[in-house]
């Protein structure tokens, strides 16, 4: 083999090598928090638009005053806009809620069994009587689930299992990765909301984007 050709192939495999550890290290580090998605293929949504056009997008915690405050709200751009909106919904509990979690749990346990929406619902609907109590709450959820008609069994196992606490934690985690330090924190078509979640003030925002 000839000089020129060693020299030749140790300056390939050299620039190999260089590619091949820029690659392990792009696979291996962790991305930017501008990568995180502020939609994942398992968040849930209330209501799926064919046309994708708008996309809203919550991180709650069924304790916070601050998002009973904007549920009627919300409720009301849902009745209005119906399937015209993606509208997702995303865990935040607070660890300073009591029962931020126990809220999480009960609703991630009623959504397998299909029944994610109605829990959200009743347990705004109902926040004045369970919030802001030391004591635990589950046993309150417990009882909507029955409301609800879900297998208690499987409600049971669900709610205090590690595959439900890791999916309220992956929302929450993805949620600090997107900056939301507080309740409620809207995201509309990927931008973060950032006037006062009122009917208005979101109704405008969404009317843009509609528009656009």
């Amino acid at each position: 083999m000839s000089t020129n050709l060693k020299v030749t192939l140790s300056v390939l495999g050299a620039a190999l090598a260089v590619l091949l550890l820029i690659v392990a290290v792009n696979l291996t580090e962790p991305k930017p928090a501008g990568a995180v998605e502020t939609v994942r293929a398992d968040s849930h949504r209330l209501s799926t638009a064919a046309d994708g056009k708008v996309t809203v997008v919550e991180f709650l915690d069924f304790e916070c005053e601050a998002c009973g405050a904007a549920y009627p709200g919300v409720e009301r751009l849902r009745a209005e806009y119906g399937d015209r909106i993606t509208y997702v919904v995303r865990y935040f509990p607070i660890a300073s809620h009591p029962n931020a979690f126990n809220a999480a749990h009960a609703a991630e346990a009623a959504a397998r069994q299909g029944r994610f929406e109605q829990m959200y619902v009743k347990l705004f609907d109902n926040q004045s009587g369970w919030g802001h109590s030391q004591e635990s709450r589950a046993p309150v959820f417990a009882g909507y689930a029955a409301e609800l008609g879900l297998d208690m069994t499987k409600y049971s196992a669900d709610v205090t299992s590690a595959e439900v606490a890791e999916r309220v934690k992956s929302d929450a985690a993805d949620g600090v990765a997107l900056g939301v330090q507080g309740t409620p924190t809207f995201f509309v078509n990927g931008e973060r909301f950032t006037d006062r979640p009122s009917y208005e003030a979101l109704k405008a925002t969404i009317d843009a984007e509609l528009n656009k």
